[in-house]
């Protein structure tokens, strides 16, 4: 089969190959791939700063058909129009796993990053990761069904959002946009911030029905917040661009035991944080990694109900033999969300 492999470390080193067909052992699930969405942990793995076990077949956004089950599985079919988290194998013994928090187990090991993932046109993953999707959604759509878990378990699991809150969403890329349209499902007014770069992404927020779309480097963002809040500010800001400006405009907007929630991640990681305002104002600083599996049916029953839209946000779709060019328009931002295929064009 075709598929996009990692074969050397350091940056470049992929190439679109002919690899052999996997096959479903017990508890598996083999996916012919219809959509996979081009993430930036792809795009580190291509430059050779996020370090991968070789070879490897990159991609972990990912919709399809299952093909083939192994033994053992049970709630699983073949024809089954589906999604899958990108947990393949975890310890399933410490304290993590109990309570199937997947995404902290140091032992996990996920689809695309560490074993061969969604980039071909096949994909093996476990039972207990498939979800079923819903018949008003798209193969286009599912296949963002991940990046949307992750806003999810910001939003909805991680801090207190709730109906008529003020929320700040800094980076107006895929995961930002998609935080911001979890914040404006649960009920809250939502700002997103972008810098000149983003004017093409601030228009689509737009449409997406954000209540405010502000380039920073033109709006005073501080001023609209204490305007919209009667001088409280925020109630809950999301960093999602990867940004030290983001992180301590984030903190200085917002109210008294208002919540800082950190989804970027930065070249250096070694950020400030005012602790002053964290100290005097009671604030509560909040880690969000990825997703977890109770992300996955809240994010398609959003999809479904169309509170959000992820299908807005691939603005290109590409064949796998294009992967390099979908790899630098996204690298340099020229595209949004870009979704690669094998065969045929998804519908």
């Amino acid at each position: 089969m075709k598929a996009i492999v990692k074969y050397e470390q350091n940056a470049g080193n992929i190439k679109l190959m002919d690899i052999p067909e996997p096959f479903p052992g017990r508890g598996q699930v083999k996916i012919k791939v219809m959509a996979a969405g081009v993430c930036g942990t792809d795009l580190l793995i291509w430059k050779g700063i996020h370090k991968t076990n070789l070879p490897l077949v990159l991609g972990h956004e990912v919709s399809g058909i299952v093909v083939e089950v192994g033994e053992g599985v049970e709630n699983v079919k073949v024809g089954d129009r589906v999604t899958t988290e990108t947990t393949l194998a975890t310890c399933e013994t410490c304290d993590y796993c109990v309570n199937k928090e997947y995404n902290l187990c140091s032992n996990r090991k996920g689809i695309g990053t560490q074993v061969n993932g969604g980039f071909a046109e096949y994909v093996i993953t476990r039972q207990e990761s498939i979800h079923i999707l819903p018949e008003n959604v798209d193969f286009i759509s599912a296949a963002l069904t991940e990046p949307l878990a992750c806003g999810v378990h910001a939003v909805m699991e991680k801090s207190r959002v709730k109906e008529n809150d003020l929320v700040v969403v800094f980076g107006p890329g895929a995961i930002g946009l998609l935080t911001a349209q979890v914040a404006k499902a649960v009920g809250a007014k939502v700002i997103v911030v972008g810098i000149s770069k983003d004017k093409r992404r601030l228009e689509l927020a737009e449409k997406l029905g954000i209540d405010y779309a502000i380039n920073s480097q033109e709006t005073d963002l501080k001023s609209l917040v204490m305007d919209l809040s009667k001088g409280y500010g925020a109630d809950v800001t999301f960093e999602c661009a990867g940004s030290q400006k983001a992180i301590s405009q984030g903190l200085e907007i917002l109210r008294k035991k208002g919540q800082f929630v950190q989804m970027g991640l930065l070249e250096d990681p070694s950020a400030v944080f005012n602790t002053d305002y964290i100290v005097h104002r009671e604030l509560e600083i909040i880690g969000s990694r990825s997703q977890k599996p109770s992300s996955w049916p809240k994010a398609l029953k959003l999809l479904s109900e169309k509170k959000v839209n992820t299908r807005k946000l691939v603005t290109k779709i590409l064949p796998l033999e294009e992967w390099e060019n979908a790899f630098e328009s996204s690298l340099n931002g020229e595209e949004v969300k870009i979704v690669l295929y094998a065969g045929q064009i998804p519908e």
